[in-house]
């Protein structure tokens, strides 16, 4: 498949199957994570792939609304950094996120991406803290987000060309 029908045909999925994701695709998807570029080549980060079911419906308590899902998504990553020596792991994360919601499109699964960094949970605690205990993250390491994945129940409709925000396109 071409990168151009890939960006076509990845959206955010919230409703999946209670289809497992097998090892074969999750191999592919931590490769695909393991070769996103970095600063520096300095490769901060982390990946934490979760299946226990009581682990996934801990996750879906990080902040109060729009994490609910987790709980039925076969397959959740956590994608977390070290910040130490590193201030660009924010982007070097973001980059591997979006290359493993790639590689689940490719594979003909769906995902969705569950912002954590500077977010917070009903009590005001800190949805990254909570996370970070959860899985049993390094004291020093700094969460981003939590990515849900498994074989979509509805199958998404794709943005067709006319309505992209083409004025935000300038050419000088």
């Amino acid at each position: 498949m071409s990168l151009l029908t890939l960006l076509r045909k990845r959206r955010s999925v919230r409703r999946f199957l209670n289809n497992p994701v097998p090892q074969r695709t999750q191999a592919r998807l931590k490769e695909a994570c393991l070769r996103a570029p970095s600063g520096n080549d300095i490769q901060p980060w982390t990946f934490y792939f979760v299946e226990n079911p009581t682990l996934r419906a801990t996750l879906s308590k990080l902040k109060p609304q729009h994490a609910g899902f987790l709980r039925q998504a076969p397959l959740c990553v956590v994608i977390s950094a070290s910040d130490k020596g590193c201030d660009t792991w924010i982007e070097d994360c973001s980059i591997a996120t979006i290359l493993l919601q790639m590689a689940a499109t490719d594979a003909g699964l769906g995902s969705c991406w569950v912002q954590v960094h500077k977010r917070r949970r009903a009590d005001g605690s800190s949805s990254e803290e909570y996370v970070r205990e959860a899985v049993g993250i390094p004291v020093g390491h700094r969460v981003l987000c939590v990515v849900a994945l498994g074989y979509p129940a509805l199958e998404p409709k794709t943005i067709p060309a006319e309505k992209l925000l083409w004025d935000r396109i300038w050419r000088m």
